[in-house]
């Protein structure tokens, strides 16, 4: 399985809407905020974000105040529910799919050595992301900031604030709010 754009785009904007504004509240978020917020072409989020919604994932408010929500609470969505949206099934052949199964050409699909590893490939995928839920990503993501910036109160850099305007440059953004530049990611590889 390769995660398409489509997918990464539709999960990062998700795990977007999953974490609470700072006040604890889940407001609508506008697709431009998402957008500039995440750096993604607003117009192919906006096809991403309506075919979530056409799954029953987000619920849409027109309007002033208007945006995306979730429909449910982010403990009740999985990362596997948003991925087969968008990506369609996880399975890496059609010969192993529970969702989309079609026959392979090999003689007998029941001894097929690659249709039995693709099998434990499919059902570790399926494990992982049918077992994580947008609101544990959030906790993970909570816990890595702790991690990185430590336990005080600095606020989050402005662009990453529901509901206002931020800088697009990521490092006007650190200076901001005082927080060191780093050329690292969160698991200390460098950025690419």
């Amino acid at each position: 399985m390769r995660l398409s754009k489509r997918g990464e785009y539709g999960l990062r904007a998700m795990m977007v809407l999953a974490a609470p504004a700072p006040d604890g509240s889940s407001p609508a978020v506008q697709i431009r905020e998402i957008a500039e917020r995440e750096q993604m072409p607003a117009k192919f989020l906006e096809q991403i974000l309506l075919a979530l919604k056409n799954a029953g994932l987000l619920h849409s408010k027109m309007g002033v105040g208007g945006g995306y929500h979730l429909a449910r609470p982010p403990s009740e969505i999985s990362l596997g529910q948003i991925v087969r949206v968008l990506d369609g099934p996880l399975a890496p052949v059609k010969c192993v799919s529970q969702m989309a199964y079609e026959p392979c050409g090999c003689p007998d699909e029941e001894t097929c050595g690659l249709r039995l590893v693709m099998a434990d490939v499919r059902n570790a995928i399926a494990n992982v992301l049918d077992g994580t839920s947008l609101a544990d990503v959030t906790a993970v993501v909570k816990q890595a900031h702790k991690s990185r910036f430590g336990p005080t109160n600095r606020e989050q850099p402005a662009k990453w604030k529901r509901g206002q305007q931020g800088t697009k440059d990521p490092a006007a953004a650190l200076k901001l709010v005082g927080l060191p530049q780093t050329s690292k990611r969160l698991n200390g590889t460098p950025r690419r």
